[in-house]
């Protein structure tokens, strides 16, 4: 059901990361659809951190180059969905094959250059350090969502959605809605990802896991922006999201209350609140 990529790039001589964050296996992966145009742009500033070891592109039967332009790319694990999963079910796959690189720590971010990748060691160092197993990027921290181009009405709509959210799932961040993201590989294994959704509410079930499992989300202040090349969810699809969203928290608290069950929240984690 799927192929992967022609080949991974072979070429073992790169000399280790010139910054190491205490001999961590630091791992970025990147959930992309039809992101020819900015794949190589976005890659290039990964690696100028210095700090990733492997960067794991997974291509969800793009229709460009996609996976053509990841493959000629060094310290890169190219993975090709030979039928379109959706944005949840390409970071299921994401997240598998960083785990099965034995990654430390994995940072996702978009190949479309929505969001800049110059946070990479800020985000990593402090799961490095042992103080967060998530780190968020957020948009809204330093209002940097209307000044980078986010439309009034998705500005609005996240601000809604968002104290909605902290309030059904008693967390306090800035933002449930960003993309940029990174996680321990500690945390990553307890989830049970795949019990969730292949569609755009994947990020808001497993931020809800998160939160039930006990582990407190730490965000930074990350600028994005907004442009012709860049992916976006339309208004039906962010409609559809949003009720996702709602019922992910409804169901969050019920469960909380032992008043109803729900798969993506049958589990233990063994987080600190």
């Amino acid at each position: 059901m799927e192929r992967v990529g022609v080949r991974r790039t072979e070429k073992r001589s790169f000399l280790p990361s010139l910054i190491m964050i205490h001999g961590l296996k630091i791992v970025v992966v990147m959930p992309a659809y039809n992101a020819a145009q900015t794949l190589l742009k976005t890659y290039e500033e990964v690696i100028e951190q210095e700090i990733v070891d492997v960067v794991i592109v997974v291509d969800d039967a793009s229709k460009d180059e996609t996976t053509h332009i990841a493959e000629g790319l060094d310290k890169v694990r190219v993975h090709t969905h030979r039928h379109n999963l959706g944005y949840g079910g390409n970071q299921k796959t994401c997240y598998r094959l960083a785990l099965e690189e034995e990654a430390d720590i994995v940072i996702m971010v978009h190949p479309d250059y929505q969001y800049t990748p110059k946070l990479i060691p800020a985000m990593a160092s402090m799961i490095a350090n042992g103080l967060y197993h998530c780190v968020l990027g957020s948009r809204i921290l330093g209002g940097y969502a209307l000044r980078g181009g986010m439309p009034a009405w998705k500005y609005v709509a996240n601000r809604i959605l968002t104290a909605v959210g902290n309030a059904l799932l008693g967390s306090k961040l800035s933002e449930f809605h960003t993309g940029y993201r990174a996680f321990s590989g500690e945390l990553l294994k307890q989830l049970p990802l795949d019990r969730n959704s292949n569609d755009f509410v994947f990020d808001n079930q497993m931020l809800a896991q998160i939160q039930w499992a006990g582990y407190t989300m730490a965000e930074v202040s990350c600028p994005t922006k907004y442009f012709p090349e860049a992916s976006s969810i339309n208004f039906s699809r962010s409609v559809k999201y949003g009720f996702g969203c709602l019922y992910t928290g409804a169901r969050f608290r019920l469960a909380k209350w032992n008043l109803l069950g729900c798969p993506i929240f049958d589990f233990k984690g063994s987080g600190a609140s």
